[in-house]
């Protein structure tokens, strides 16, 4: 019994060591994880090109009821209902007979009392000698005098007639009273028109320039009041384009009219932008963005929007620090449009903004730093929007 005990002890003693040499031999460290790609801009306060954005529709600038201004027939239509016509085109005939009768009658009028006043002024020339040597009575001059007046009057009263009767003519072809799109055709030809009231022959309106209403709280126009760098403020119109099939580029113009007072029920102040529409390719009644210039001169210290983010302590980025680590800073927001966010308080000049990967990012992690302020810092984007202002 003793032999196979004594082989036991003497098997664990010689593992005794070996255990020791396992337990004091150290396990290997887990490898670092890789530094987190981002991408950085670089922020400075400088001047930065502030647009404010609203929404709006857009109106046309002119609307015209094209009426009739004589009684008769419509006999022809001369336009293709929706088309643009320049101003003067011929849009309808009415039937002129009438009113060449009346004219030919004037004209023929006028022939007669001029006959007339050509006899009573031979007939003045005549005894105006006889009466001076006295060979002649001056009443019979002076009855003369009297006709040869009567009959000026007379024929200036033709002149009169002749010219309403050729106004009145001229009426039976009814022209466009301005350049820009014809409605639908109200009246059928062989209506009678302009009987009892100016007939309504069809409408039309001007597309060119289109006026665009937006309206700006009382407090966004009161910071278009203070940092407006104009007195008349440049302003450009911009059509959604949600299926990115049709691609057309902002219209610009100048804000033309601003109301004297606020809305009482929404707070708000109706202005407007007039915008040059040559090709007729905005349509009136389109919904639109109105983006309003303010200033370029001002500098300020600007991000773009989608790197502010917010929790229960408020507003903060990430930022690159000394040691190649995210950071968080907190912040305090500004002005804001839909490609820029001024930062007031928390960010200084040279500091590195993270603005990718940034609901992977924690504070403390490791990251590799990309620069893309040329390309994705808030000025670049302007400038490949044309949003640079007056240094574009």
């Amino acid at each position: 019994m003793k032999r196979p005990l004594i082989i036991m002890l003497s098997t664990i003693m010689l593992l005794l060591p070996v255990a020791g040499l396992c337990k004091d031999k150290k396990e290997p460290a887990a490898p670092e994880k890789p530094a987190l790609p981002v991408e950085v801009i670089i922020v400075k306060k400088r001047p930065v090109p502030i647009w404010l954005e609203f929404t709006g529709k857009t109106e046309a600038s002119k609307r015209i009821e094209v009426r009739a201004r004589v009684t008769g027939i419509l006999e022809k239509v001369l336009f293709q209902e929706g088309a643009v016509v320049k101003k003067g085109a011929p849009l309808f005939e009415i039937e002129k007979n009438s009113y060449l009768d009346d004219l030919h009658q004037a004209q023929a009028r006028r022939k007669r009392d001029q006959a007339t006043l050509d006899l009573a002024t031979a007939n003045v020339k005549r005894f105006e000698p006889l009466v001076a040597e006295g060979l002649a009575p001056r009443i019979t001059l002076e009855e003369y005098q009297a006709k040869r007046n009567e009959l000026l009057a007379t024929v200036e009263a033709d002149d009169a007639a002749i010219r309403t009767a050729k106004l009145s003519l001229s009426y039976t072809t009814v022209r466009a009273p301005i350049s820009g799109r014809i409605s639908r055709l109200q009246v059928d030809v062989g209506n009678v028109v302009g009987f009892g009231e100016k007939t309504v022959l069809t409408t039309m309106v001007s597309d060119d320039p289109m006026y665009a209403y937006f309206k700006p709280t009382e407090e966004e126009f009161q910071i278009m009041r203070k940092f407006a760098s104009k007195e008349v403020l440049d302003a450009r119109l911009r059509v959604p384009n949600q299926r990115n099939i049709i691609k057309r580029d902002p219209f610009t113009g100048k804000v033309d009219f601003t109301d004297n007072r606020v809305d009482a029920m929404t707070g708000t102040i109706t202005m407007r932008a007039a915008v040059a529409n040559p090709e007729y390719l905005l349509l009136e009644g389109t919904f639109v963005y109105a983006d309003i210039f303010v200033t370029d001169k001002i500098p300020f210290l600007m991000v773009p929007p989608h790197v502010v983010l917010e929790d229960q302590q408020g507003g903060f980025v990430y930022v690159v620090d000394e040691k190649s680590q995210a950071k968080r800073v907190n912040v305090k927001r500004g002005l804001e449009g839909r490609h820029y966010l001024e930062i007031t308080e928390g960010l200084d000049d040279g500091a590195q903004v993270i603005i990718s990967a940034l609901i992977k990012l924690r504070p403390g992690m490791r990251v590799a730093a990309k620069d893309t302020t040329a390309t994705k810092g808030v000025m670049a984007v302007l400038k490949k929007l044309k949003m640079g202002g007056d240094k574009e």
